[in-house]
């Protein structure tokens, strides 16, 4: 018995002695323990995700992918197949495996090597959120100890849902979530049983079993997996044979880009940094979602790109790329190697010319395929000589390219054409009028080229795109779209700037007294320089800062009024804005809402709205028209007058119906809520009315107000093309034709578009090209009409289709007038030497024009500053 008594003892003492163990240990591990409950906050590491207004994902930034997933949406397989795999009692035991610490002991003592096989789930939560993964003892008693802990502090599903979210699955993937679309390129309830069993083999071995390097040591790591459900139940022999016989599917899958917008992520990538710093911008997942309409944005980069192709082929070819061979052809392989070395940009792919026939060519292309190029797609390429020359039209293939060079090439979306990447660079951004958001953003032809965002950076001299601002404030002083000014040369320099300064007119021909509406349609320099004398230099800065440009930008002499201000074409578009909206100058925004990766809103936008709340504490009548508002001044028994107060009466029948309908929901659809903020108003709504009417002479010509003339608009191409009368714009070209700008909107959406070299120095040169027929005819010096306009036109074109032309409601004050259109006066005529005019009302003539007024401003010889302003 004394035996039995010493077992019993050594048994007590063993015992005692282990319990001390353990007590010692952990208070020796105690002070260097963490709070486990910081796992209940946990952030997790997951890339900043940038979208457009409609959802779409524009870019993905940070190093980690992961994709969050909450307990309830991981399939019951996926959790079985992880379970078996690594924890099978995991909602059994209390965060350690006694079982699993045995054998581990087992293998310690027999082959002498450490196991990690004893490491239960909430261990390896334990080590992958505190601890390192070194093997040593006082980190495996710090990982029982934190087991523990965490069982007590969560729940299960919360602990398993952490190790599903965390664990490293090879490819930048962390995370099951992350793990199927970057293996699979699915949702996880659309994995398979093979893709799920795959998935769960990962975390012990994420590079040696990863199914893309590795695809049979993976095969062999699944199998196991799918028996480990086997041999647990969890899947039947049939489901098990057909598993593994499953091929090996995985391939990379990268970020699921729906909408490609490099310019404007980055505009977001940059805000979120500067405002939360690089590491919690790139791992504290936040969704940033922008402004960008994505049908929009898809629509201003295929204009962008267009248009500056159109641009570059007028100008003529500029050879190949290189020589591959002259006399040996190189093999097929050697051709595929070489082109492989060279990345398309924006379509434009590099291919080798393998054969040449009388008007078309054979080429190969990285993927060794042959491509032919008919005619239409070489008969472009003139030779190019400079901007300003470009060499006669080809007439064979040979004349154009040699077997053996490498080339560019391109699909045009009909036939595939000899190409060449494009030198000139061009701009685009559109607007919301309501508010200022941003609805497309182009900063230049190719992102991986240039990340130099034109938009937002480059400030570029502005050119006649300043003279509806001008024009604005005069109107704002006391002139009317029929006040004339004088279209002739200035000779009478302003002595005050201490120059001879002489502007002169594009083309260089004058013709006196003009009305202002035509001075801005038709762009004429002098006349917006005598505007300018009329208001004052001094308040035509103040205006210009009004309207949103930098004063530090503004020169403070007259070539202000001819456009020599450097500025963005943000500015731009945001100054235009005003004439879209009514008078207010918004503030251009691109972030409407950013998110945690929990889909809480941690920002919204709140911009400033294009109106004043008083205008709509209203009970739907007060902004009516009076029949008379829109009468003619002219003779009661004029037909005209009759036509005028019918426009009247159905304009007045189109405000009653919409005050109708929203009467009671205007003050907050229109001018948000108490907690809205509001813009300023900066011009009139009866001043930028008259503008934009001005403006739509621009793309329409004179009508009746240009009657005789021949003159059909300088931006005559909008017309023809997108073909309704709710559009405006205007021209810019600056000095030797530096940059070429197109503004314009419609009630709807504002937009600039800008065309220049980056290189200030270089001009855009001339073309005698001609497209299709003379009335494409593009030949001349390059000007914001032909240069910059097409992208516009073909922007607004696919923007607008399908949508309901607005009809065009004068405001409250605005009156019309029939007039001599030479003199601006009242007439009682109703001839085509007359047309009705719009006025602010108090503002409109109150003489009626003679014979002799007509003959006099008519017919003056030599006219000078003398005689008008």
């Amino acid at each position: 018995m004394k035996w039995f008594k010493r077992i019993l003892i050594a048994i007590f003492s063993l015992t005692l002695l282990g319990i001390g163990t353990i007590v010692a240990a952990y208070y020796y591990v105690l002070p260097d323990l963490p709070d486990v409950n910081s796992l209940k906050t946990v952030k997790l590491q997951t890339p900043l995700r940038i979208y457009s207004d409609d959802g779409l994902l524009i870019s993905q930034f940070g190093e980690k992918r992961r994709v969050p997933i909450e307990y309830q949406d991981v399939p019951e397989q996926l959790i079985n197949a992880v379970l078996d795999t690594e924890d099978a009692r995991f909602f059994e035991h209390k965060g350690i495996d006694p079982i699993g610490i045995v054998r581990a002991a087992i293998i310690l003592v027999t082959t002498g090597k450490k196991s990690q096989g004893a490491s239960t789930i909430t261990q390896q939560v334990a080590r992958g959120f505190f601890l390192s993964r070194e093997k040593t003892y006082i980190r495996k008693t710090k990982e029982i100890f934190l087991a523990l802990k965490i069982e007590k502090a969560l729940s299960k599903e919360e602990i398993l849902t952490l190790y599903l979210n965390r664990s490293f699955l090879g490819n930048r993937a962390y995370g099951v979530g992350a793990a199927a679309q970057v293996y699979y390129g699915k949702d996880l309830e659309q994995l398979s049983l093979p893709e799920m069993a795959m998935i769960a083999g990962l975390p012990q071995a994420p590079s040696a079993a990863n199914p893309i390097r590795n695809p049979e040591r993976a095969k062999t790591r699944r199998n196991w997996v799918l028996s480990r459900m086997l041999e647990k139940r969890n899947i039947t022999e049939a489901q098990y044979q057909e598993a593994i016989n499953a091929p090996i599917t995985a391939r990379y899958h990268g970020a699921e880009i729906d909408l490609y917008a490099p310019y404007i992520s980055e505009m977001a990538r940059e805000y979120m940094v500067n405002k939360y710093g690089e590491e919690e911008a790139y791992t504290n997942g936040y969704n940033v979602y922008t402004t960008i309409s994505s049908d929009l944005q898809l629509k201003a980069q295929s204009a962008l790109r267009d248009n500056v192709f159109a641009y570059d082929q007028r100008h003529g070819y500029r050879g190949p790329i290189a020589e591959l061979w002259t006399d040996d052809p190189m093999s097929t392989s050697d051709i595929i190697t070489n082109l492989k070395s060279t990345s398309s940009v924006q379509g434009i792919m590099p291919a080798a010319v393998l054969a040449i026939e009388e008007q078309q060519a054979t080429v190969m292309n990285a993927r060794g395929e042959e491509i032919t190029l008919e005619w239409n797609g070489l008969k472009w390429a003139r030779k190019f000589i400079t901007d300003r020359r470009q060499g006669t039209p080809p007439k064979k293939a040979e004349d154009i390219l040699a077997v053996g060079q490498k080339v560019w090439i391109r699909n045009n979306g009909e036939y595939w054409q000899l190409s060449q990447i494009p030198q000139v660079s061009s701009a685009t951004v559109s607007l919301e009028p309501s508010d200022g958001a941003i609805r497309t953003l182009v900063g230049g032809f190719s992102f991986t080229q240039s990340q130099y965002n034109r938009v937002t950076q480059a400030k570029r001299q502005l050119g006649s795109n300043i003279k509806p601002f001008i024009y604005s404030a005069a109107l704002e002083k006391d002139y009317t779209l029929a006040t004339l000014i004088n279209n002739a040369p200035i000779n009478k320099p302003d002595t005050r700037q201490g120059t001879a300064w002489r502007p002169k007119n594009s083309p260089d021909i004058y013709g006196g007294p003009t009305r202002l509406r035509m001075g801005l349609a038709q762009s004429v320099n002098v006349m917006s320089v005598r505007a300018m004398r009329h208001i004052g230099l001094d308040n035509t800065i103040d205006k210009l800062v009004e309207f949103g440009f930098d004063p530090n930008d503004l020169p403070r002499n007259e070539s202000v009024a001819l456009g020599s201000p450097s500025v963005t074409p943000l500015q731009v578009v945001t100054a235009f804005n005003v004439f879209t909206n009514g008078g207010y100058l918004v503030e251009p925004y691109f972030i409407k809402q950013v998110t945690d990766s929990y889909d809480n809103v941690i920002e919204e936008a709140n911009p400033l709205l294009a109106c004043t709340p008083s205008e709509n504490d209203h009970n739907g009548t007060d902004d009516s028209l009076s029949d008379t508002e829109l009468t003619s001044k002219s003779d009661a028994n004029d037909p005209f007058a009759a036509m005028a107060a019918e426009f009247a009466s159905s304009q007045q029948t189109e405000i009653n119906q919409a005050n109708d309908t929203t009467a009671q929901s205007s003050a907050i659809s229109q001018c948000g809520d108490e907690n809205s903020r509001y813009a300023p108003r900066i011009i009139t709504e009866q001043t930028a009315f008259l503008i934009s009417e001005a403006l739509k002479s621009v793309i329409w010509g004179g009508g009746n107000w240009s009657k005789g003339t021949g003159w059909n608009g300088t931006a005559w191409r909008a017309s023809r093309l997108i073909k309704r009368h709710d559009i405006a714009g205007k021209t810019g070209t600056t000095n030797e034709s530096r940059d070429t700008w197109f503004s314009g909107f419609n009630p709807t959406l504002t937009s600039t578009f800008w065309v220049g070299f980056d290189d200030h120095s270089r001009r855009l040169g001339r073309t005698s090209w001609v497209a299709d027929g003379p009335e494409n005819q593009i030949s001349g010096a390059e000007a914001g009409a032909k240069t910059a306009g097409p992208g516009w036109n073909d922007f607004m074109n696919q923007a607008l289709k399908g949508t309901e032309e607005k009809t065009t409601i004068p405001p409250k004050g605005i009156i019309s007038a029939r007039i001599d259109l030479a003199t601006g006066l009242l007439t009682r005529k109703t001839d085509h030497t007359t047309s009705f005019e719009y006025f602010v009302e108090g503002t409109e003539p109150t003489e009626y024009a003679t014979e002799e007024t007509i003959d006099d401003d008519i017919f003056i010889e030599n006219p000078t500053d003398d005689l008008f302003q």
